[in-house]
Order: structure tokens, then sequence, then C-alpha cells
């Protein structure tokens, strides 16, 4: 790599970690809630019936389908989410949002969104904005994935 290109790979991964950090930090301090687990509740209250298969929403959240397991465990343990088997093919299971998971999800959204606004939005202009959005939906259909 050039000297540029190392820089901009640096800054990229400082940077996306710090932010990462942050918005975590906030979260658990605010609502007791992970970012991993925060972001299951998203993507299962933005499904229909609030609810997805789970190799889905490993895949939407750009994990493996054991650490997923793993995670719905502890969410599941905790109220926030349940396991339903697929009606149509027995070896489906679903991932289900329940009431509990959504009153979570509605009082850690502010959080979450006041930290991604002063972490990250709020800190490039229009352009930025709009460049950083086209340079991680390329990346993110490389790899195959679900934005």
């Amino acid at each position: 790599m050039s000297s540029e290109q190392e820089r901009a790979w640096r800054a990229y991964f400082v940077g996306s970690s710090l932010l990462a950090y942050q918005l975590n930090r906030e979260l658990q301090e605010a609502r007791d809630i992970t970012l991993p687990d925060y972001e299951i509740l998203v993507r299962l209250s933005q499904s229909p019936d609030r609810r997805m298969r789970m190799s889905q929403l490993a895949g939407e959240v750009a994990s493996s389908k054991s650490r997923v397991s793993h995670q719905i465990n502890r969410m599941e343990n905790a109220g926030l989410v349940r396991r339903m088997e697929c009606p149509s093919d027995g070896r489906g299971v679903f991932a289900v949002l329940t009431d509990q998971g959504m009153d979570l999800l509605r009082s850690a959204a502010p959080t979450h969104v006041a930290g991604v606004r002063a972490h990250l939005i709020d800190l490039l202009d229009e352009e930025e904005q709009a460049v950083l959005g086209k340079v991680f939906t390329r990346i993110t259909d490389h790899f195959g994935g679900e934005l």
C-alpha cells in the first residue's frame, strides 16, 4: 500500500473502532444494552410481524449464525426476544421481538441516534455524508450483505 492508502486504512480502522466503542458505551450506560443487541432489536422491529429467520438475522447484522444464536439466548433470557419455530419449515427458527424488547428499543433509540449524530453525522458535511454512504454501500454489496 502507498503511504496515503495506509493512512486511509488506519484512519478508518481506528475511527470505526472508537465510534463503535463510544456508541456501545453510551447505550450500556443509558439503557444497559450493548450495541450488537440494539442492532438486533432494530432489525427485528423493522421486520414483518417483528420476526426474522435466525439465518437472515445473522446476515443482516454481519455476524455468524453461532454468535447470533448465543446472543439471542442471552436476549431471550432477558425477555427481549423469543424463538419461534417456522410453521412452514420445521428446521427454521424465527427470532421474535417481544413487547419488552420493543419498549427497550424505544427507550434506547434516542441515546443511539444522539450518539450517531454527535460522533459521526454532525462531523461531516452533506457531501461527505453522501460519499460515506456510497463507499460503505459498495463495500457491503461487495460482500453480499444487506443494509
